[in-house]
């Protein structure tokens, strides 16, 4: 039986100079099924066949068979040819090992995108800390998907990237500190929380420091509350600000935002151009809509009034019936109370309709 094994494999490994392309890619195909290593240096050969299908099937089987071809791939990323290195780096970001770290890591600086983004994604599954700092030049790749590679490879990585993040902080290209602030938000790391309010208070470039009010918000870290208060003024960073300060989800600033969206004066819209024509619409209404989605997320019940007093203004009804909904079936009772005493029929159909939304059923109730 053994022999007969062999013989196949070999057969198919003949088969693979064949001049009908489509026994070539039968031949591919089944060398991937075999997963017999005697397949690899003909399979990698095949990577350079004139038909893309062939080429497919031979990417196919070398993926397949896995272990075995991982170093002799490797060899690959340096070919003259450049379809050739990319099929190597697309294979190994699915089956690459510790033994190939180092081409890896020189692939990353390929004079190919579609190079770099395999072997980003390559060197993701591999963890190994070492990778992190090419990983961090990458975070400024002209691709956007070299670029997203980076920074899910610096995820999988985890505690361990977020010291050469940190440090990537105080690169002299805004660009370099905004794609750090990004990938320290994603990995949520509290070591971060500190470095990130430097960056709040301090950064020359507004976009890195909305973003490092971003990450500071995805931490969730309490400490960064009084900071973020700090700078709650700047107009550029006022919406980012009460975004962050919802996810982090402290019960002290709800006094503020209560403010917010009770100072708002519906009258002084009322004469307005559409807000389309006038800015001052966008900032006011930015920030009162970006504090009924915080008070939402901070989820304490003595909003619940606040909410459906706001629902009697045309300009944040909506907000303010989303974040009601959020509250589920607290909300219910306070809202069939507001319907018996409104009067108003333009309100009494909206608040009917966040009712409807939380699953109420006027049938049950005599209004």
């Amino acid at each position: 039986m053994g022999m007969i094994m062999g013989d196949s494999v070999a057969e198919h490994i003949a088969a693979l100079k064949d001049e009908d392309w489509g026994i070539r890619e039968d031949a591919a195909m089944a060398l991937g099924e075999s997963r017999d290593p005697r397949g690899v240096s003909p399979l990698i050969e095949a990577l350079r066949d004139s038909d893309r299908a062939v080429k497919t099937a031979a990417t196919s089987a070398l993926t397949a068979i896995g272990s075995p071809a991982v170093v002799d791939l490797s060899y690959c990323l340096q070919d003259p040819d450049l379809s050739v290195q990319e099929a190597a780096a697309s294979i190994l970001s699915e089956i690459a090992d510790e033994r190939v770290l180092e081409p890896l890591e020189s692939a990353l600086l390929s004079q190919d995108w579609v190079v770099r983004m395999h072997a980003a994604r390559a060197v993701g599954r591999l963890k190994n800390p070492r990778s992190v700092e090419t990983l961090v030049l990458l975070l400024q790749d002209k691709v956007p998907a070299v670029r997203d590679e980076a920074i899910a490879a610096l995820v999988a990585i985890g505690e361990s990237a977020v010291e050469p993040l940190v440090a990537a902080l105080h690169n002299q290209d805004w660009r370099v500190r905004l794609r750090a602030t990004e990938a320290l938000c994603v990995l949520k790391s509290p070591t971060a929380v500190e470095p990130l309010v430097r960056i709040v208070r301090h950064d020359p470039d507004t976009a890195v420091r909305q973003e490092a009010i971003r990450a500071l918000g995805y931490i969730g870290d309490k400490t960064a509350v009084d900071p973020l208060l700090g700078v709650i003024e700047e107009p550029r960073l006022q919406v980012r600000v009460i975004e962050a300060l919802g996810r982090i989800g402290d019960r002290s600033v709800l006094p503020m935002l209560f403010r917010l969206v009770s100072e708002l004066k519906t009258s002084d819209y009322e004469d307005r151009t559409p807000a389309c024509e006038d800015n001052r619409y966008e900032e006011d209404l930015a920030r009162v809509e970006e504090a009924i989605r915080a008070i939402a997320r901070i989820h304490d019940e003595e909003a619940i009034p606040l909410l459906i007093t706001a629902l009697q203004s045309t300009l944040i009804r909506n907000e303010a019936s989303d974040a009601l909904v959020q509250f589920g079936q607290k909300a219910i009772a306070p809202l069939v109370r507001q319907l018996q005493r409104e009067q108003d029929e333009n309100i009494r159909y909206h608040i009917k309709e966040t009712l409807t939304q939380l699953g109420w059923n006027p049938k049950r109730v005599r209004l």
